[in-house]
């Protein structure tokens, strides 16, 4: 990887490209206070974040792609009872251990592979449920003044190029602001943020405006955010007022809204196919998805849904 060089990018905001003149993209929130009450009770004691996909935890999907996207600093917003995460990127000696004395050497990398080096894992609590703009505004002393990516670990996204690189590749084209979309049915656009589009490429379509969950008969497009965000810093100027907005909560939408016409802003459609691993018919998809993606578990698994779908 180039060695980082800060520059500066849009006025107040030192931005760190490479070598190459590449905006850098080098720190990643994850919000993970949320209660996961949609899964109860399986998330009475265990995160939702932590529930697994196959053999991993939906949060180790969303810090490999970030890391696969060159994230270096990785800063989760936690709650109360969220110290499983804490322990899951941290090294247990125990089972280290126990998996070199017997020689599980494939178990012993996956575990120790999983774990950030030190000093690049950061955690702050989110102390009251305020909505995914509050949780982000909780880590803004430790982003500071460049800008950074948000990743939702309940959509997860299945494809050859990690969604997370291909929106640091387009921020690199546009500078400022980019946000994952795709298209959703109409009906569905009260659940999501949606854009207001100008200008449209069929790639990256211009962000003219944002709405968050607007009513399916006033939303502006179908064309809707999912969770990967990268921000410039300026958005904590407008979280840091503390607005309600949808639900009574402090919404990230309205204040990415509020940096439009100050900075770039654009609309990413990623290739992949993305899951909602926050509903459980979206989690069952993925663990299917995931599972017939895997070279160990394709055959079996495709044997095994032929016969329940033929009624075998």
């Amino acid at each position: 990887m180039a060695k980082p060089v800060s520059v500066r990018w849009r006025g107040r905001t030192p931005a760190v490209q490479d070598r190459t003149g590449n905006m850098q993209i080098r720190k990643a929130v994850f919000p993970v206070g949320g209660l996961g009450t949609r899964f109860l009770p399986a998330t009475k004691a265990l995160p939702k974040e932590m529930l697994p996909i196959v053999d991993k935890p939906l949060i180790q999907y969303a810090v490999e792609e970030a890391r696969a996207a060159g994230i270096e600093e990785f800063i989760f917003v936690t709650g109360r009872g969220k110290t499983a995460i804490e322990d899951h990127f941290d090294h247990s000696y125990e089972l280290e251990d126990l998996l070199s004395s017997r020689d599980k050497d494939q178990a012993l990398a996956q575990i120790r592979d999983s774990v950030p080096p030190a000093g690049q894992v950061a955690y702050t609590r989110q102390q009251e449920p305020l909505g995914l703009g509050h949780a982000v505004w909780c880590a803004r002393n430790l982003i500071g003044d460049e800008p950074f990516a948000v990743l939702l670990a309940d959509d997860l996204i299945l494809g050859e190029d990690p969604c997370l690189r291909q929106m640091v590749e387009a921020a690199g084209e546009t500078g400022g602001n980019v946000v994952a979309v795709m298209d959703v049915p109409r009906e569905h656009t009260g659940r999501y943020g949606v854009l207001d589009v100008g200008a449209d490429d069929g790639r990256l379509a211009e962000v003219r405006g944002l709405v968050e969950k607007p009513d399916p008969a006033e939303a502006p497009s179908t064309l809707s955010v999912i969770g990967r965000y990268i921000l410039v810093p300026e958005v904590f100027d407008y979280l840091s007022q503390m607005e309600r907005g949808a639900g009574g909560e402090i919404q990230l939408t309205d204040a990415m809204a509020k940096l439009i016409g100050d900075h770039p802003f654009y609309g990413l459609r990623f290739t992949g196919t993305r899951f909602d691993c926050g509903d459980k018919l979206g989690f069952l998809k993925a663990t299917v998805a995931f599972g017939l993606a895997r070279d160990d578990l394709q055959e079996g698994l495709g044997a095994f849904l032929e016969d329940l779908v033929a009624g075998r």
